[in-house]
């Protein structure tokens, strides 16, 4: 993750390589220059009942990955046979580029970045799930 930027609100927190860290009382800018760093920010974070939908699920995986819940190896290697089933799902333009980078960054270890790509598709799947339950 070398390179990263957290912009964080007053009295944000993040999880940084297992630290909850609390910004105080101004907005902040934190470079993050250690490569594969574990972060998290809280307020993103998926609590388990709301587990509840494909995306949802390897949205949670990546996040047990980044608080070192889960084996790295094993949960990307989890991520990745899941987003090659959704691939068949999502076949638009720009789900599809989403689920590519989300492979690209867990590849590079980047698992904060595959997060982000992946939470980008979950109103995607809330659409699709509204869709064919209507």
């Amino acid at each position: 993750m070398t390179g990263l930027i957290l912009k964080l609100a007053p009295h944000e927190r993040v999880l940084i390589n297992g630290a909850v860290i609390e910004n105080g009382d101004r907005r902040a800018r934190i470079a993050i220059k250690t490569p594969h760093a574990n972060i998290l920010r809280i307020k993103d974070a998926i609590h388990p009942d709301a587990v509840n939908s494909p995306v949802a699920r390897l949205c949670y995986i990546c996040q047990m990955i980044l608080t070192g819940d889960a084996p790295p190896d094993e949960g990307r290697r989890q991520i990745i046979f899941g987003i090659e089933r959704l691939s068949q799902i999502f076949t638009d333009d720009d789900s599809k580029g989403l689920l590519s980078r989300a492979i690209e960054n867990l590849n590079a270890r980047e698992d904060y970045h595959a997060l982000k790509s992946l939470k980008a598709l979950l109103p995607r799947e809330a659409d699709l799930i509204a869709l064919y339950r209507s």
